[in-house]
């Protein structure tokens, strides 16, 4: 009695280290987001380039050489795109900025005229210039907390950019030596696992890996062909922001639903507000319709498939957790850590429907039954 008791206290205590473990690890990745996002990228840059390292190597080369031709291959493929993508935004930008003025007198003359209409609301009376006095100096309080918050931000916003600067310049650094040493890390992590159970963590991870290494390629393809598409058959239709918005809706396209939404909310304004005829409405429709129908019956069965093995559901919530915990850093680990944590939750489900618990009495019975029937068999030998 003595002894089981020992061992429930024992494996009590053991979990509850490993608790405030991960908590730790989540103050942690909290307190210091800022400082770990470019880790963070490094690590899954270095992650996904690996294989074709290892590729490199079996072929003969040796590992730094096999490093420096991905690591190369990457920075190419990254400048070619900053030397297609970014004058491309800077002039779409432009055209955003210039077209402004259109954009305000639609919201003024269309968009505030039609809810009046429909919701009985005078929002132009609460755009009067007099009004809008008279409620700030009613609420001044209020106002001069709202402007010294924004002043400590802006004050604030120099080490930001000076920060996410640092970050971006680190970024490929990082990524060389973490390409470099993924083999010799991986080996150091494997070598402080349990002997016991070296089997079951090495196979997780592995199966952890190969899941979540097929999605984000796969959905990277999907991100960039879908951008693609959609900013130039939007800029078919006849939008001038028609790229623009075309790359964020295939920026946007790994959260499910969210991304196609977001396309054509912006699509249909632009519409409206360059055009305003069911036309150009219609052009929109079709670019998205079709893109969706190409991503759920191509793109995605061929490149992304059922990798991650997540209801589109638990994606969003757990892209929308992690940003809420943990902000951008928590945006970026929270596919992967949805992914680990389904591996996880398939092989506790294996090993329950293999316990006794889950077979019950019947299962019991039957073994039961077996040994007294193998008895008089062995004893009759």
């Amino acid at each position: 009695m003595n002894e089981h008791a020992d061992q429930v206290v024992s494996r009590f205590i053991m979990r509850l280290q490993w608790a405030l473990l991960l908590f730790a690890i989540g103050w942690l990745v909290w307190r210091l987001g800022t400082v770990l996002t470019p880790f963070v990228l490094a690590a899954l840059l270095a992650w996904m380039g690996d294989p074709l390292v290892d590729r490199l190597e079996q072929s003969g080369r040796s590992r730094n050489i096999a490093v420096v031709m991905v690591f190369t291959v990457m920075l190419l493929f990254l400048v070619l795109a900053l030397v297609i993508l970014v004058p491309m935004i800077v002039a779409q930008v432009r055209i955003l900025g210039e077209s402004m003025p259109g954009y305000r007198d639609w919201v003024l003359q269309t968009a505030l005229p039609w809810l009046e209409a429909r919701t009985g609301i005078d929002i132009d009376g609460w755009m009067d210039p007099v009004r809008l006095m008279d409620f700030f100096r009613e609420h001044s309080e209020r106002a001069g907390g709202i402007v010294a918050t924004a002043l400590g931000v802006v004050s604030r916003s120099g080490f930001t950019v000076l920060a996410w600067v640092a970050n971006i310049v680190l970024l490929p650094v990082i990524t060389f030596f973490f390409l470099r040493d993924w083999d010799r890390m991986v080996e150091r992590v494997e070598s402080i696992i349990p002997r016991d159970h070296v089997d079951t963590v090495t196979r997780l991870a592995r199966e952890s890996s190969e899941v979540l290494g097929g999605f984000l390629r796969g959905q990277f393809l999907v991100m960039v062909i879908l951008g693609v598409m959609y900013g130039i058959g939007l800029w078919l239709v006849g939008l001038e922001l028609g790229l623009l918005i075309g790359l964020i809706a295939g920026l946007f396209t790994f959260i499910p639903y969210i991304g196609p939404a977001t396309g054509i909310v912006l699509g249909v304004v632009a519409a409206l507000i360059e055009y305003g005829d069911w036309q150009h409405l219609l052009g929109v429709a079709v670019v998205f319709t079709l893109g969706q129908v190409i991503e759920s019956y191509w793109l995605t069965p061929k490149l992304v498939g059922d990798r991650i093995g997540l209801h589109p559901v638990a994606v969003i919530f757990a892209v929308m957790a992690g940003g809420v915990l943990f902000g951008f850093v928590g945006m970026l680990i929270a596919l992967p850590a949805a992914a680990v944590v389904n591996v996880m939750l398939r092989f506790a489900h294996e090993r329950y429907t293999a316990s006794r618990l889950y077979a019950g009495r019947t299962a019991e019975a039957a073994e039961i039954l077996v040994g007294t029937a193998s008895g008089p068999g062995r004893d009759g030998a």
